[in-house]
């Protein structure tokens, strides 16, 4: 049993909620029975709002604060939730939740049920207690958020829109996931790789040194290489080889360049060379590459 404290709404607030029937179908179809939308809304400055279920939600809960505060009490603890962040309440778990006296927050929210929303919430590890998302997420959890809610508005009991909905939904929590919980030390990281990767890539032509690469992405030679072992497995120069061939396998595909050609485009002055290391990192030589269909 749900507990209200201010059932009359928020001025400007959106708010729509699917009928048990309907929901019932949606577990059934195949195509939304993994994840669907069940309630959607934004309450904007939300004084007095106020939410308790003893027994818990039949839905996960995603709420996301986009200005204010407000607190949730679950699992034992009361939570402070700020602006930007992103609380997740599972399903069957007793809550209670409400806004700041001082400054109420303003909330989008929605529930969610299906087979596999539980999984979605693992694998993104979105299930880690409150969630701060980078400033650049807003915009994008608010523009998924208003998709949703204009189309189930519009066309709530269509199932090619549910489908639609259940899509986007299930692509805003995977690049929420991948974006969420990210340090300041994370996401310079993340710049840097980056930073090098786009000098590369601007340089194909040419030839590279360590030392330009780590001075470009204005890090060390020894960090460089720590970063990129770490987050591609490789050593950077190797990477910059591997872009290389990458852009050879274009030409040879899209244009009517001869080996040599391409071997010099690419920087190589040896097409013989160029050739063994071709077939080292793309697994067949220009030749054999140019032969297969793409498409």
């Amino acid at each position: 049993m749900d507990n209200v404290l201010k059932p009359e709404g928020f001025e400007e607030e959106k708010l729509f909620v699917l009928p048990p029937p309907f929901t019932a179908e949606l577990a059934r179809f195949p195509l939304t029975r993994d994840l669907y939308v069940s309630d959607i809304g934004y309450f904007p400055r939300a004084l007095h709002h106020y939410r308790e279920r003893a027994d818990g939600c039949e839905s996960h809960i995603f709420i996301y604060c986009s200005e204010g505060e407000g607190w949730i009490e679950w699992d034992g603890r009361i939570s402070i939730v700020r602006e930007r962040q992103l609380a997740i309440i599972p399903a069957g778990m007793p809550h209670r939740y409400g806004a700041s006296e001082e400054t109420p927050w303003s909330i989008y929210w929605f529930h969610l049920q299906g087979e596999q929303v539980l999984d979605y919430i693992r694998l993104y590890n979105l299930d880690a207690g409150l969630l701060s998302l980078p400033a650049g997420a807003y915009g994008e959890m608010v523009e998924g958020f208003d998709k949703c809610y204009g189309l189930l508005s519009d066309k709530p009991y269509s199932l090619p829109v549910q489908v639609l909905v259940s899509r986007t939904i299930g692509q805003l929590l995977g690049s929420v996931g991948l974006r969420a919980g990210k340090s300041g030390i994370d996401r310079k990281r993340e710049q840097d790789l980056e930073r090098a990767v786009r000098f590369m890539n601007e340089r194909l032509t040419g030839t590279l040194k360590l030392s330009d690469i780590a001075q470009h992405a204005g890090i060390s030679k020894q960090h460089l290489i720590y970063l990129f072992n770490q987050e591609t497995g490789m050593p950077p120069i190797e990477y910059f080889l591997r872009l290389k061939m990458q852009k050879a396998g274009q030409l040879l595909s899209l244009t009517g360049m001869t080996v040599k050609e391409i071997a010099a485009y690419v920087g190589n002055s040896d097409p013989y060379y160029f050739s063994r290391l071709f077939k080292k990192i793309m697994g067949m030589s220009p030749t054999e590459y140019r032969n297969v269909p793409k498409g």
